[in-house]
């Protein structure tokens, strides 16, 4: 009977032992084909004339570096098949690449992804680390190689070495060049209009820049009653064309966004629709909201939000020193100057909203703090219009109106309800 015991035991210890090792056997065997199936890592530093590429398989790796013409496709996808044999990869060996997001916008991050087995990154500058030396060693060929071994960091796991950007779609892309060049052409219309009043006022004069300027122009006379010369009427009426050639860009474009508010039947034109409904938004404000970030935008949290439009705030701590450096601006600047904007008609036109009223029971004792509070008022109404237009939370006592009632520039109004204004 022990003799029994004693050999199924062993038998036991046997099969066991055998199974252990077989599955030691599998398990190193699948490492072993883990570690031959590598991955090609490519950095890109972008110039007007001239790329640098960088690539490399490991932390290990000499990186090899080549230089290629800007904007030449084929020569790009040719360096990185070529780099896959000085490597020893196969042709079908994953690449992953990486470049700082600038001036070439997304077409390389969609024309580098939809080739087969690629993955890019494309990285926000501001947040890829850099020698705190006063003076550093900087070229192509060393950010390049910087660009490679960080790629390579991230990809084995460390998320913080930089922050990816997030690309649009080329529909929301496309969407944004409406309120841009809106905006480029007002600034374009203020900057005329500033050198003709800085001309008039070497004559002592103060004209309003209109329809009326030529015929104004002609009547003006210096402290002398002598006429104004003919050098300087010459010039002012050539800046005068520009500032009517930039006036008439702006009513056609904002008469092309009041048609597409009022008749759009795409997703993010409701949700400009949507933002107009509360009093204090305005179309310009709710079109810049929706096309910049919230018709395209996946936002997970708040604290989004607030970073996307650079309004959260930056403590610094060290030892014994402790201070508040303001908000990190580090985010959409446009969405963060409306926000801005948009704070103060908040605190105007919504009384008797909670926001509004936080606001003045916190910060309405002085001027200057007023000029503080309202940074944090852009931030929670980023965050009140956001619950808003993803979860119908409608800002608690905020006022809603129809939004067909509201004016919008571009579109002719009567005369009285120009002269009300918007509420």
């Amino acid at each position: 009977m022990k003799q029994g015991i004693d050999k199924r035991t062993a038998a036991g210890k046997l099969k066991l032992g055998h199974y252990s090792y077989s599955r030691f056997t599998m398990t190193a065997a699948k490492y072993q084909s883990s570690k031959t199936v590598r991955t090609l890592y490519v950095a890109f530093e972008l110039g007007w004339g001239k790329w640098k590429l960088a690539f490399g398989t490991g932390p290990a790796d000499n990186p090899r570096l080549r230089a290629v013409d800007g904007r030449d496709r084929a020569r790009v996808l040719g360096e990185i098949a070529a780099a896959k044999t000085k490597f020893g990869l196969p042709a079908n060996a994953a690449v992953v690449c990486c470049y700082e997001a600038g001036r070439d916008g997304h077409w390389l991050h969609r024309f580098l992804s939809a080739q087969p087995g690629v993955t890019c990154h494309e990285v926000d500058s501001s947040s890829i680390e850099v020698n705190r030396r006063q003076r550093r060693a900087k070229s192509d060929r060393l950010d390049a190689a910087k660009l490679l071994s960080m790629l390579i960091r991230y990809e084995s796991g460390d998320k913080n070495t930089w922050r990816v950007v997030h690309v649009p779609s080329p529909e929301a892309e496309a969407q944004r060049h409406l309120h841009r060049e809106l905006e480029d052409w007002q600034d374009q219309r203020r900057q005329h209009s500033n050198r003709i009043k800085g001309l008039l006022a070497t004559l002592g004069h103060d004209v309003q820049v209109d329809e009326d300027f030529p015929r104004q122009l002609e009547g003006l006379r210096d402290w002398c009653d002598s006429p104004a010369p003919e050098e300087l009427k010459a010039r002012l009426l050539r800046q005068y064309e520009g500032w009517q050639f930039a006036d008439r860009m702006v009513r056609e474009l904002e008469t092309q966004r009041s048609q597409t508010i009022r008749a759009g039947s795409e997703p993010c034109q409701e949700l400009v629709r949507q933002l107009l409904a509360l009093k204090g938004i305005g179309a310009a404000s709710a079109w810049l909201f929706v096309m910049e970030v919230f018709g395209w935008r996946k936002i997970k949290n708040r604290r989004e939000v607030g970073s996307l439009a650079g309004l959260t705030p930056t403590p610094y701590a060290s030892g014994s020193s402790s201070r508040e450096q303001g908000i990190s601006k580090a985010g959409n600047r446009r969405l963060r100057a409306m926000a801005l904007e948009i704070a103060w008609c908040w605190v105007r036109y919504q009384p008797n909203s909670e926001l509004t009223l936080w606001f003045l029971k916190r910060f309405g004792s002085g001027k200057r703090l007023r000029k503080i509070g309202i940074v944090a008022v852009a931030r929670k109404l980023l965050v009140a219009l956001w619950k808003y237009l993803e979860h119908g939370e409608i800002p608690k006592g905020a006022e809603l109106v129809d939004w067909r009632k509201k004016q919008i520039p571009g579109r002719r109004q009567a005369p009285m309800a120009v002269a009300r204004g918007a509420g």
